[in-house]
């Protein structure tokens, strides 16, 4: 197929495809999908091997958000019968983190629900950082606590943080339809503070929620001009009681094909496969394997994942490896940009795009717990969900865009679990 060849060679040489070229990754059909895999798979090798890095989310507070995002088990007028408990002490944090490092991961996410930290949160999570770091000396640490007020990214950093995370989600035309508490405007600025900062900026979306492909292109490339460091792809897992809980949209062809398309975007970032694989993926998750170049081990925010030895399992199966501590995630170009320098000031050339930045590193950290991505996340009003794709959409023949249903032809909610161990528990993590 002339389109994967073309994009197979603009990636090898971190040329960005057109709109038009990643619009026409998500209409191939399954009879192509394995060739679309094949294709973004030699460029995930060209920059990243056969690697796989693994990170753990440490949920710091559960539950209560004040802000209404559609797709959060944690807004406030969620009825999603989730943990809720407030702030970890540093010791049990580091503890929590400590089951995940022994599984393997590299990073450590903290995370807490909330619009946005207070400056006595910051102090909270910089003890926390401290207490980690003293314990693990070499692990990563990516802070995920929303919308962040001046100063407050630099006193993360000077703590020990390493990244900080906070997701675009969706398209800016769509994004007032899932959130009206705060502006998709306010997330770019977050991103950008954290990257002034000199953290290392982790920003992703969540699929699923009712976009057109049209959405899922327009916010990877605003993420490419954002150029993070690191971008999750969370799958929307419609928690019941959320506005949400009736969108299962996803298939696991579509989500190879989006996971597909972010890798041709951003050829040499980190690419996360996040929150909702085991729903949406399925058995099809060592496929995504050839897309990705990182996951979460074992369970996320406020949902069980697949027990962290499956994760480990299911890597080595498919002919990969778990990166290790001392193995430098990203590309040269990449980590010699890192430790030229601090974040956020760089003009990245339009040919080079997400990855290509002069002056970011490491990586990021990103899922959602319960349908959304790390950052503010509940809230009051029940906003309607967006449905935003053309009514007259066709599927090209071959393709299968038909959600999981049981056999009455209802979704399959019973493959949402929700997390009843580890952070904020008497029970251990499945790490």
């Amino acid at each position: 197929m002339d389109l994967l060849n073309t994009l197979v060679d603009k990636g090898l040489r971190r040329e960005l495809p057109t709109r038009e070229e990643a619009l026409a990754v998500l209409a191939t059909s399954d009879d192509d999908l394995l060739d679309v895999v094949a294709a973004a798979g030699k460029v995930r090798r060209q920059w990243f091997g056969r690697r796989v890095k693994l990170n753990y989310l440490v949920n710091l507070k559960s539950g209560l958000c004040p802000e209404d995002c559609s797709y959060c088990s944690q807004r406030l007028g969620s009825k999603a019968g989730i943990l809720k408990y407030t702030w970890l002490k540093p010791d049990e944090a580091s503890r929590a983190a400590a089951a995940g490092v022994a599984g393997g991961a590299k990073r450590v996410c903290l995370v807490a629900s909330g619009r946005g930290p207070t400056d006595r949160d910051v102090d909270r999570v910089t003890k926390t950082i401290e207490a980690i770091k003293e314990r693990h000396e070499g692990v990563e640490v990516c802070a995920c606590l929303g919308l962040l007020s001046d100063g407050q990214a630099d006193r993360l950093r000077s703590a020990g943080a390493d990244a900080y995370n906070h997701n675009l989600n969706t398209s800016e035309e769509t994004y007032g339809a899932i959130t009206t508490t705060h502006t998709y405007a306010d997330r770019v600025e977050t991103v950008q503070q954290a990257q002034a900062a000199g953290l290392s900026a982790c920003s992703g979306l969540i699929a699923g929620m009712g976009e057109s492909d049209k959405d899922l292109v327009d916010v990877v490339f605003a993420l490419r001009d954002l150029d993070p460091d690191s971008v999750p792809v969370n799958f929307l897992i419609p928690f019941e009681g959320t506005p949400l809980a009736k969108e299962w949209n996803l298939t696991p062809q579509r989500c190879l094909r989006i996971l597909a398309m972010v890798r041709f975007v951003c050829p040499d970032v980190e690419v996360r496969l996040a929150g909702g694989r085991e729903v949406h993926l399925r058995s099809m998750q060592p496929l995504a394997l050839h897309l990705v170049n990182s996951i979460f081990l074992g369970d996320y925010l406020t949902s069980e994942g697949q027990a962290g030895q499956t994760d480990l399992d299911m890597i080595a199966d498919a002919g990969f490896e778990v990166e290790g501590a001392g193995t430098t995630t990203l590309p040269r170009h990449r980590a010699d940009a890192l430790s030229g320098g601090g974040c956020g000031s760089q003009s990245a050339p339009e040919a080079a795009g997400c990855g290509s930045h002069e002056g970011s590193g490491a990586t990021g950290c990103g899922s959602h717990g319960g349908g959304g991505g790390c950052g503010p996340c509940g809230g009051h009003p029940e906003p309607e969900p967006v449905v935003v794709a053309d009514a007259g959409e066709s599927v090209p023949a071959g393709r299968t865009d038909a959600a999981r249903t049981d056999a009455g032809g209802g979704a399959r909610t019973d493959l949402v679990t929700v997390r009843r161990r580890g952070a904020g528990t008497d029970l251990a993590p499945n790490a």
